[in-house]
């Protein structure tokens, strides 16, 4: 598979993850009325292996998902699938622009996880991007005094959860296929989830399953763009250009359910563009550096 680095194929990734996470969100609002989240996260899975089939045999067949790696694969989804139980649970307790503001924090452990484990270097750019982006974020969600609302909580311990699970999979692109991550994820989830979503299972109605269909395909795809971007650049680059989902999913909160799109989210959305055309500007050659 094509490992190039290259910025603007990492980020013609990422608007394909963009625009599936933005889809995605408003599906787990709506699933999670009528089913539990363990049943959701199982369903997700079953159905994201019927989806996913057509692309493993596009790339090679089954000898694609051989790994010497299972136990990372294992560790990284265990943490992922923690944070994503996390995540559809805030969902249901707090405003949808408010968990994805708070899910940027992620790229906070990102950034430092990947500078210490991955070998990644902070630049200058990096630094100002990833601070720029947190700024517009804090301009959006404009955080209150007073009592924290455990989904808030939940969502901020996802956030940590999803940094420690992205740095896993840029470790994992450098020596397996996108293809592969993406089965490994199905594969652990569906094992994982399945008890729980056994106990708490109750057949949903018809239009639920749509909903269910399309949190199953947006979410295996969607993870294959971000692997995809991932062989392209450094964590550090490819992360702070989700930033853009924070204005993003602010405009499908006020399309879709009515809430308040004002002057500052406009102004926190200039800010997190600002600081992706930053990271995005190409690299001093190599020759300069020297």
């Amino acid at each position: 598979m094509d490992r190039t680095p290259s910025k603007t194929r990492a980020a013609l990734w990422m608007s394909g993850w963009l625009s599936l996470m933005l889809v995605m969100v408003v599906a787990g609002r709506e699933a999670t009325r009528e089913v539990n989240v363990f049943q959701l996260m199982e369903v997700r899975s079953v159905l994201g292996f019927l989806m996913l089939y057509p692309m493993i045999r596009i790339n090679g067949g089954f000898a694609i998902l051989k790994t010497a790696r299972l136990h990372l694969h294992i560790a990284r989804n265990l943490i992922h699938y923690t944070a994503q139980v996390g995540w559809f649970y805030a969902l249901a307790l707090i405003p949808i622009g408010q968990v994805v503001a708070i899910e940027f924090t992620m790229p906070i452990w990102t950034a430092l996880l990947a500078a210490s484990f991955l070998g990644e270097r902070m630049t200058i750019p990096k630094i100002v991007a990833i601070m720029l982006g947190v700024a517009g974020v804090l301009v959006i969600v404009r955080p209150a005094a007073g009592e924290i609302n455990p989904g808030q909580l939940i969502a901020l311990a996802a956030a940590v959860g999803f940094g420690v699970s992205l740095v896993m999979v840029k470790s994992l692109t450098r020596t397996e296929q996108a293809v592969a991550i993406i089965f490994w994820l199905l594969t652990i989830q569906a094992v994982v989830s399945f008890v729980p979503a056994l106990y708490v299972w109750t057949w949903p109605p018809l239009s639920t399953w749509g909903w269910l269909a399309v949190i199953a395909s947006c979410g295996t795809y969607s993870h294959y763009c971000m692997a995809r971007a991932l062989l392209h650049a450094d964590a550090t680059v490819v992360v702070p250009m989700d930033f853009l989902r924070v204005p993003l999913t602010a405009i499908v909160g006020w399309l879709v359910y009515a809430e308040r799109l004002d002057a500052l989210t406009v102004l926190g959305a200039a800010l997190i563009l600002t600081g992706n055309l930053l990271n995005l500007k190409p690299n001093a050659p190599v020759s300069a550096r020297a």
